[in-house]
């Protein structure tokens, strides 16, 4: 039987000076009506809290740890690079090197900004796109999230949608009316929006593969055709790739879908489980950052070395033959069992994949945009989840997040992830 007895202390403790007791919404479980666990170590494919209870994770820090937990090859960089110094406010060899590996498996990716998280990338993206075509609005698809910044939390994905949260008090109005929303799959949509503002779109902005309201595909043809539309009405195409970037393939997924984005977003695998993100762009775009041109960003952090050393190791082991083989592997076989468990169990739902990114929907029979998404049930999905912790299951805590299968799990993981499921179903 599950204890929470600390966990429990921990988040009284932590409601006291912590809002909600977290620092991101995402990890409190009010979605699944209960209080978080408190993670005191993890290791490969597990992850165990402070009452010693102990999971096979695939929240996997909501992308980063595709090697698994505490990989001795990073935590040994890691701590190699600690003893030299832990940031310097001045350039490394190091921050080249990563743009150079970066720029080497991404075609789009002719210059690199580091940065110190996702939202810091989007915030970043949007600013060189509007000064490179003087334009200020955006379009943005339903249930997609790209970090907290205010252009991008108009009907955001991830906790935003976990918590019903159509946009975010203290956004001026004003900035919302600079983005404009379409659903995502359609291009008819996106083509409202360039007819119904001619002159006015900066930049369409999309997650390749949509993770963020559960995975979601992109149709057939889909990407392709919406680059060529944004060009055609003299817009960029933004590809944020914080979840998918170097987790799908070595480099940028939406090249998976014979598309070139102008401007690339990166970040969780990059870093290899430390704070990173990167904007990635034609080089005249990206020269339009100062120093070189006249759009401003910074950052104290940006280019941490630590996090720096971790991502150039994990992107080190990612490159090695036959690992995406293995990641779509692993992934295919949950897929499969799962499939499996539903029909077994008769219950109505499906499961959406690409790679080693799985989610689980439940009560719908096909999910390609926000509002099939929105159609699941997600008190199916709370007792799933609960089922699944029981059986010593760790799974994102929302119906709109999702799994991160890692090269740490094992096929006895994933058979004993089966079996669970059958049992929590």
């Amino acid at each position: 039987m599950l204890t929470k007895k600390n966990s429990l202390a921990l988040t009284s403790r932590g409601a006291r000076v912590i809002p909600g007791a977290v620092n991101s919404p995402v990890r409190a479980w009010r979605a699944v009506d209960d209080t978080a666990l408190f993670v005191q170590h993890a290791s490969g494919a597990t992850i165990s809290d402070v009452d010693g209870n102990t999971f096979i994770d695939f929240v996997g820090s909501y992308g980063p740890a595709i090697l698994g937990h505490a990989d001795s090859r990073v935590v040994s960089a890691i701590a190699e690079q600690a003893r030299f110094g832990l940031s310097f406010g001045a350039p490394t060899e190091l921050e080249v090197l990563l743009a150079e590996r970066i720029a080497a498996a991404i075609t789009a990716a002719e210059k690199v900004r580091l940065v110190s998280s996702g939202t810091e990338a989007g915030m970043t993206a949007l600013r060189i796109a509007r000064a490179a075509t003087g334009r200020p609005a955006i379009i943005k698809f339903d249930g997609c999230y790209h970090g907290h910044s205010d252009s991008l939390l108009v009907k955001a994905g991830s906790g935003a949608m976990t918590l019903a949260v159509p946009g975010s008090a203290g956004v001026a109005e004003a900035v919302v009316a600079t983005t404009k929303i379409a659903r995502y799959n359609s291009l008819e949509t996106v083509e409202a929006h360039f007819d119904s503002s001619p002159g006015q779109v900066a930049a369409v902005i999309v997650e390749p593969v949509a993770a963020n309201m559960g995975v979601v595909l992109p149709a057939p043809g889909f990407l392709r055709k919406l680059g060529e539309l944004a060009h055609r009405h003299g817009a960029l195409l933004i590809a944020d790739e914080v979840i998918t970037g170097f987790r799908l393939c070595f480099g940028a997924a939406s090249e998976l879908f014979g598309v070139e984005p102008d401007l690339v977003m990166l970040g969780k695998v990059i870093g290899g489980g430390m704070p990173i993100g990167a904007v990635a762009g034609k080089r005249e775009l990206m020269d339009l950052l100062a120093p070189d041109g006249p759009v401003y960003q910074a950052g104290t952090l940006s280019g941490n070395p630590l996090s720096v050393r971790a991502g150039l190791r994990t992107l080190e082991v990612l490159a090695e033959p036959g690992t995406y083989e293995r990641l779509e592997s692993a992934g295919q076989r949950l897929e499969n069992g799962l499939r499996s468990s539903l029909m077994e169990a008769g219950v109505r739902g499906c499961i959406n994949r690409s790679g080693s990114l799985l989610t689980l929907f439940f009560g719908v029979e096909r999910v390609a945009d926000a509002d099939e998404a929105r159609a699941a049930d997600t008190a199916a999905f709370a007792r799933f989840f609960h089922g699944m912790l029981q059986r010593g299951i760790y799974l994102p805590p929302s119906q709109f997040e999702a799994l991160f299968v890692s090269l740490a799990h094992s096929d006895a993981d994933l058979d004993r992830t089966i079996e669970a499921a059958r049992d929590s179903l």
